[in-house]
């Protein structure tokens, strides 16, 4: 289980930080500044930048489940491991705009969420 944990630490680095800073490249002297002048974001920068946001909301969720089925003993790990699948899914789709199957593996790392927490309550 604490496997998932560092898979999904290293999610959350290629896409808060890896993948926007990859696709800003051609604005690295921005990079190196204080950052307090505006300057020009791709459409799929700023979709990374939504998809990391999107990550940040679910992120907290997964690892205290993770945590906490750690703590009680109950394995979840398939569970954990089809969470992963489905928010680097959700990644690509965001950043190639393919909105619906975005929405709907959004909604199935949801249902994975909720069945993590069923399984360890019970």
């Amino acid at each position: 289980m604490e496997s998932y944990i560092i898979y999904a630490l290293l999610l959350a680095l290629a896409q808060i930080w890896l993948i926007p800073m990859t696709l800003n490249l051609h604005n690295f002297n921005w990079m190196l500044s204080d950052r307090s002048e505006n300057i020009d974001r791709s459409a799929m920068l700023l979709r990374a930048g939504r998809a990391a946001e999107n990550l940040k909301e679910s992120l907290p969720a997964y690892l205290a489940l993770v945590l906490l089925a750690m703590i009680m003993q109950k394995d979840v790990s398939m569970l954990a491991c089809w969470w992963l699948i489905l928010r680097v899914a959700h990644g690509v789709c965001y950043l190639f705009k393919v909105n619906y199957v975005r929405t709907l593996v959004w909604l199935g790392s949801l249902v994975v969420l909720i069945m993590m927490a069923c399984q360890i309550v019970t």
